[in-house]
């Protein structure tokens, strides 16, 4: 049952899945239309899920899931995994890979493989202040506290002095 993503209570559970380009508007408007398909769909056992979803910077894409009403299986969470694929197949854009880091320079949201972020940091050109989404966070309260903070605050704090 699809629901507004700020109506689910905070600690609704979050998937976010980061895009290795933004969005066009056209791309935008397919993906919300395949997103509301794909969440009023999703069922656990046959029983209906609340959920919702959030699209952030033209290429955050965030689910959440009211698990108070009916959790999260494992084939319900394989099925938004292979509706991911298939939105990774349908617009030639990496979704799935955890290895990569995003991370905002002004208004831009830049993109960078693990390694070259490492990189950037021993080189000074990211600092403990430059915010990074940490998309390792797991439900809505957190995804407004703690997802776009500075690096010195999430998980990067490791590469940044």
């Amino acid at each position: 049952m699809l629901v507004n993503f700020n109506t689910l209570p905070e600690e609704s559970r979050v998937w976010i899945y980061q895009a290795n380009r933004s969005f066009s508007e056209e791309e935008l408007e397919q993906i919300q239309s395949k997103l509301d398909i794909f969440i009023e769909n999703w069922t656990a056992h046959g029983s209906d899920l609340q959920a919702g979803y959030t699209i952030r910077y033209k290429r955050f894409i965030v689910l959440a899931l009211n698990q108070k009403l009916n959790a999260a299986t494992g084939c319900s969470i394989d099925a938004s995994v292979h509706f991911i694929q298939q939105l990774e197949k349908d617009y030639q854009v990496d979704l799935m890979d955890k290895m990569n880091v995003s991370y905002k320079q002004g208004d831009f949201v830049a993109y960078k493989t693990l390694i070259d972020f490492k990189q950037m940091a021993k080189e000074k050109a990211v600092s403990k202040n430059t915010i990074v989404f940490n998309n390792l966070v797991t439900n809505i309260a957190e995804f407004n506290e703690n997802w776009e903070v500075p690096a010195s605050e999430s998980w990067h704090s490791r590469f940044v002095k």
